[in-house]
């Protein structure tokens, strides 16, 4: 059986031929860390990291003194963001779509900081946010907007834009968390004026697990203290983190490997241009609506305009739970979904499917094919067939 993988929102998959390529290369000729030495092989591993920086200000525009920090996962880079900024008893606004790697930095900081935070509500149906709620819930006090880009339940794209000019006239710094976002849109970091902005390596950049990235505008980092010290192989005769970056946010060796598959995915990104590839995405979203559109019994989520959205879309199917809508397509159809609540507890409470077992998330990526969502789709519409025969009383409409 073909295997169809649309799980694309946890981690991309395939990703490009030259990232295996590159992650052996710096198994066989590099094998060493950047900053700690002068040999050759040292040196080639900081290339691979200042060539990779430089891929990520090109595909995000970013302005020539902007930094491009390396994290672990895109957790990290929101983590190392909301904590640097965050001073105790600040308040923080951020939304109901927001993912539990900011929702629950923001409990721990309330819990031990005296640190309060506002999740501004969004329309139901569509799951996008309205600025002006947003604007209603900055308080004189509030340092810090979290605003998420792309949905990882819904698939909404907010209107980040109209975020960016009110937090700059409002004088709040802004934290884009661009997970679901970042390589399937164009970003300008630049033209926007972003302060910060986060994302994993591993997800629509199509890079390695274990590899992050924080944009940070400039200027911004004197506004951040570090919450991890240690070695960067700079400043050594000192005992206090290195007061610039990237050294001041890098502690520690680096996923060199990790980085160097970044690298060849990120040139991967640049050469055929995010524009293209979200013309691409459109193609498959405006599909996977009109065929949700026709499954009866199917409920889906989140914007029906395809421009709204990202290639994430969020089903219930009738008569059956979110994990074995699951488990069936994967063993009967070869179709790879995740199912449960996204660790999105508010948006699933938005949703209304909090306390029923959230949803089955079906989410696209560049290699992904009409056929693909063609083949996902008639086996939805299978597995709804057979719930309704099953348990007609149960199955509601559309």
């Amino acid at each position: 059986m073909t295997r169809c993988y649309l799980d694309n929102a946890a981690t991309s998959f395939p990703k490009p031929p030259a990232l295996a390529q590159a992650v052996q290369d710096y198994f066989v000729h590099v094998h060493a860390s950047a900053g700690r030495g002068a040999y050759r092989e040292a040196l080639a591993c900081q290339r691979i990291l200042d060539e990779c920086r430089g891929a990520l200000r090109s595909l995000f525009r970013c302005q020539p003194a902007d930094h491009v920090i390396f994290t672990f996962n895109g957790t990290d880079a929101l983590n190392l963001a909301i904590k640097g900024i965050v001073r105790p008893n600040g308040h923080v606004v951020t939304t109901v779509m927001d993912h539990n790697s900011v929702l629950r930095p923001l409990s721990a900081l309330q819990e031990h900081h005296g640190v309060t935070w506002t999740a501004v509500p969004v329309a139901r149906d569509t799951t996008r946010l309205d600025p002006a709620e947003l604007e209603a819930a900055l308080r004189p006090e509030t340092c810090l907007v979290v605003a998420n880009h792309a949905s990882n339940v819904t698939g909404v794209l907010q209107p980040l834009e109209p975020i960016a000019e009110l937090c700059r006239r409002r004088g709040v710094l802004l934290l884009v968390d661009a997970a679901q976002s970042a390589g399937h849109v164009p970003i300008d970091f630049g033209r926007l004026g972003l302060d910060l902005l986060a994302c994993p390596g591993h997800k629509g950049l199509l890079g390695p697990l274990g590899t992050g990235v924080l944009l940070i505008r400039a200027g911004v980092e004197h506004q951040m203290r570090t919450f991890r010290e240690g070695g960067t192989g700079s400043d050594s005769e000192r005992p206090i983190q290195p007061p610039a970056p990237p050294d001041r946010f890098e502690a520690g060796s680096h996923n060199a490997v990790g980085l160097a598959g970044l690298r060849a995915a990120v040139r991967w990104l640049n050469e055929r241009g995010v524009e293209a590839l979200r013309d691409h995405e459109l193609t498959l979203c405006r599909r996977m609506a009109e065929r949700l559109e026709e499954v009866a019994g199917l409920r889906w989520y989140g914007p029906r305009t395809a421009e709204d959205r990202v290639g994430v879309f969020s089903v219930r199917c009738a008569g059956l739970e979110p994990s074995e809508v699951s488990a069936l397509l994967e063993s009967d159809y070869g179709v790879l979904t995740r199912s449960g609540l996204h660790c999105a507890p508010l948006a699933h409470r938005t949703l209304g499917t909090l306390d029923a077992g959230g949803t089955t998330r079906l989410s696209t990526g560049p290699f992904t094919t009409v056929a693909d969502v063609d083949a996902a789709t008639d086996a939805l519409a299978a597995l709804a067939r057979s719930a309704m025969h099953a348990c007609p009383s149960d199955v509601a409409g559309r």
